[in-house]
């Protein structure tokens, strides 16, 4: 439980598991208006489908942002192999259907060699890299293909941790910068089935873990009891 508002403004880190529908800006837009403090930033992006552990940090712990983003993540969710999605993901239809049934348990689990150690990496065309100032998700959207280079990223541990066809169940561990979305994509079209990401958790950032995270709602909650206490205080 925080003791005061004014911690915020002098600065603090804030583990917040977020739910599936926010973008982390929404996190950020939320918490800087419970806490009244304009200094308020996430360390690494989530997307609105994605849950799990955003790092957020308050007043003078903002410029410990980068090194936050710098650190090691970790990541469980599904494949949904089969088929693929313009967005490698659940924001856009599937297209593409092909059949599954011929991939056996080996084959599914060798394929992960090939995504493991240092890799380069296509962005997703449905992300939020710039290009000449624009998000390429603008451009997506419109259905304009923007030309990007691949990325040097590093996979640590790409594993199955279970599998159940057409659904993949994985834990990655990875540098920043490491696009699990791109990762499905890239892992079904080297099964020759396609696929693209249908859930996904960030579970670890550095050695924070989402465990330690509290919900955006319980958040909200703490805050008004300390606001309550305040309001009291000065009676």
């Amino acid at each position: 439980m925080y003791q005061s508002l004014q911690q915020f403004a002098e600065g603090q880190v804030i583990l917040i598991d977020k739910p599936i529908g926010w973008t982390s800006f929404d996190i950020v837009r939320k918490i800087r208006n419970l806490i009244k403090v304009k200094k308020v930033g996430h360390a690494g992006t989530l997307d609105p489908l994605a849950t799990g552990l955003l790092i957020v940090c308050t007043g003078k712990f903002t410029k410990q942002i980068n090194n936050y983003m710098g650190m090691e993540k970790e990541y469980i969710g599904t494949f949904t192999l089969g088929s693929t999605t313009p967005s490698y993901d659940l924001e856009t239809e599937p297209i593409n259907f092909k059949e599954t049934n011929h991939l056996t348990d080996d084959v599914i689990k060798s394929a992960t060699l090939q995504f493991t150690g240092d890799i380069l990496q296509m962005p997703p065309q449905h992300s939020a890299i710039k290009k000449d100032g624009k998000p390429l998700y603008l451009s997506a959207r419109q259905g304009i293909e923007v030309k990007v280079d691949a990325r040097p990223v590093t996979i640590k541990e790409f594993t199955i941790t279970d599998i159940s066809l057409p659904l993949v169940h994985f834990k990655v561990i990875c540098s920043t910068g490491t696009y699990i979305r791109s990762l499905a994509n890239d892992f079904g079209a080297a099964l020759g089935v396609g696929g693209y990401m249908s859930s996904l958790c960030r579970t670890k950032i550095g050695t924070f873990k989402n465990q330690e995270a509290i919900s955006i709602d319980d958040f909200e909650n703490e805050m008004k009891i300390l606001r309550g206490q305040l309001n009291s205080n000065q009676l």
